[in-house]
């Protein structure tokens, strides 16, 4: 595909798709233009048939995303246009949370405010050495907009989540890490090349197996666990209609490696 973006790069490999968000100017920062190119490139990633795992990032070595762009959110007059703004951002991570495909958010740098919210809708967060992850919107006097307080709670609990954004502190990479927030660390001169090695690996993966797991580990959490193991029960059961289970199976038992097809 021709790259069809002005801040947003695409890079292709064995299975993967990598989107670099790049506005390296304001370290990357979100505004209305970027957001718009990046629901769009979740389109075609979510309808690319060659591409089965998705790898976000940004451009350059300080920054994943820095946030917001502040300079366009000054521009919002009225407490309905920013619960309007706010509904869009929630929407497009929603879709980025729920793709069909494993997402991986290779974090390079800073990650704040609305960076840090984009990484909380990875299934896997790899982080270089030199990021730090926050939620500093309490120092503008507002709050995180885009799923801030509500995803990093999920993950790391709810008083630590409280804290970091009533106090507007940040985590170091190695802080993030022993909280479970990132799953690796990584030297930034390494990060993506980690990053695209894991992506190829899950992408030999049987697609159709690895959607139910995301379906089945979101629906669980947002349920007691009574109800989420019979979730798993009906996803497992969704499994043994698929052509890659047979794929999966036989191959096992004829020590070959699988061929998975997504069907």
């Amino acid at each position: 595909m021709v790259n069809q973006w002005k801040h947003i790069m695409l890079e292709q490999g064995n299975g993967w798709a990598l989107l670099t968000l790049s506005r390296p100017k304001v370290l990357n920062a979100l505004n209305q233009e970027l957001l718009q190119e990046l629901n769009e490139a979740i389109t075609w990633v979510e309808q690319a048939d060659d591409v089965r795992v998705l790898i976000l990032t940004g451009a350059g070595d300080k920054a994943f995303v820095a946030g917001a762009d502040i300079a366009e959110l000054r521009q919002i007059d009225s407490a309905l246009e920013a619960e309007k703004v706010a509904l869009q951002g929630q929407a497009l991570f929603n879709r980025i949370e729920n793709l069909s495909k494993p997402v991986i958010m290779a974090v390079n740098g800073f990650a704040l405010g609305g960076g840090c919210e984009l990484s909380l809708c990875g299934d896997i967060i790899l982080s270089s050495d030199n990021a730090r992850f926050g939620l500093p919107e309490v120092n503008l006097g507002v709050i995180p907009g885009y799923g801030g307080t509500q995803r990093l709670a999920r993950a790391i609990g709810k008083n630590m989540a409280k804290y970091l954004c009533m106090t507007g502190d940040f985590l170091t990479a190695a802080e993030a890490k022993e909280l479970g927030l990132v799953q690796k660390l990584i030297p930034k001169e390494h990060l993506l090349d980690e990053a695209k090695q894991l992506a190829e690996k899950i992408a030999q993966k049987a697609p159709l197996a690895l959607n139910l797991i995301k379906k089945a580990v979101h629906r669980g959490l947002d349920t007691d666990l009574q109800t989420g193991l019979g979730v798993e029960a009906a996803y497992f059961g969704l499994a043994f209609q698929t052509d890659d289970r047979l794929e999966g199976m036989d191959a096992f038992l004829q020590k070959r490696q699988p061929q998975f097809k997504g069907r």
